[in-house]
């Protein structure tokens, strides 16, 4: 590249990122000589432990996973899968299943799972369309509900560009926007301002998620903002402002439950409410604590 005048430096690449091997089960069968005869997983019924040949019903060996590879014969023709599923599954589960330097093992089962989550994407934003389009959150008094779904959305946003951007981690990307879904499948309410937030969070999900599936990405925003070009979510920093926080209460270092504070809640109104919650008292059995460890917005660990 330097010799055909493409770049000016000798190393014009900051870091190298090696991807790990796809690995796969593997069948055979033994010659009397030893030859072995490698048979693609496609070909092998599984039942009750027992591998056999789907085309003679004979059994094979199973020889364990290996990298996919022609000389053992377990590769996955993507073809099959586009034709089934579609490309966007088969993006999804490989960028899913692993990060992408480690090895990732393939599972039918895994791109099955994949292709049901960009049905629940897609039949999300569907329902959300058929109430008739609005336009994405722009203020107003939210309910505490959608106020907490538009700080995950936000958060989201923030992991999600960072995943992908320094850390090169797809699959937690991805992840991040499977529990973000999950959350918006558990908002209620049909007015104005719930619909504006729902629209908000689906706008952004279609955009995290168009590096990674960018067919359905890209239709399922063209249907919630018809003529705009998609553009990367932004962090809204108002949204992220917390009023209470969640801490973990701790009894002898083991979890016994939780507590809600304020969030510029001081030590001793931590204390105070840790000491005070059901799942404390008990173990205190009318005797004062001997320490009280706060971690700040983490947790509380009271020494008995």
């Amino acid at each position: 590249m330097r010799d055909e005048g493409l770049v000016t430096s000798d190393e014009p690449f900051v870091n190298l990122l090696t991807q790990g091997m796809v690995i796969a089960d593997t069948y055979y069968r033994e010659d009397a000589s030893g030859k072995k005869t490698w048979f693609n997983p496609a070909d092998v019924e599984l039942r009750d432990g027992v591998a056999t040949c789907k085309t003679d019903g004979a059994p094979v060996v199973v020889g364990g996973t290996e990298k996919m590879s022609k000389s053992k014969n377990n590769g996955v023709d993507p073809q099959a899968l586009i034709d089934l599923y579609g490309a966007d599954t088969a993006r999804l589960f490989t960028m899913f299943a692993a990060p992408p330097e480690q090895s990732l093992e393939w599972s039918d089962a895994g791109v099955e799972g994949a292709h049901r989550f960009l049905r629940r994407l897609w039949k999300a934003g569907h329902e959300h369309l058929q109430a008739g389009a609005v336009a994405a959150y722009a203020g107003g008094e939210l309910s505490d509900a959608a106020k907490n779904l538009r700080r995950q959305l936000h958060q989201t946003i923030q992991k999600v560009s960072d995943d992908i951007e320094r850390r090169k981690q797809f699959n937690t990307a991805i992840a991040a926007v499977m529990e973000l879904m999950n959350a918006l499948a558990k908002l209620e309410g049909d007015d104005a301002t719930t619909c504006s937030v729902r629209q908000e969070v689906l706008e952004a999900a279609a955009a995290l998620l168009a590096p990674m599936v960018p067919h359905i990405a890209e239709a399922l925003y063209a249907e919630l903002r018809p003529g705009a070009v998609m553009i990367w979510p932004t962090v809204d920093a108002s949204a992220l402002v917390q009023d209470e926080i969640e801490l973990m209460l701790q009894v002898n270092g083991k979890l016994r439950g939780q507590i809600r504070v304020a969030a510029n809640a001081d030590k001793a109104h931590i204390e105070a409410a840790a000491l005070a919650s059901e799942s404390v008292q008990k173990y205190l059995e009318g005797q004062p604590p001997k320490k009280v460890v706060v971690v700040p917005g983490r947790l509380v660990n009271i020494v008995v």
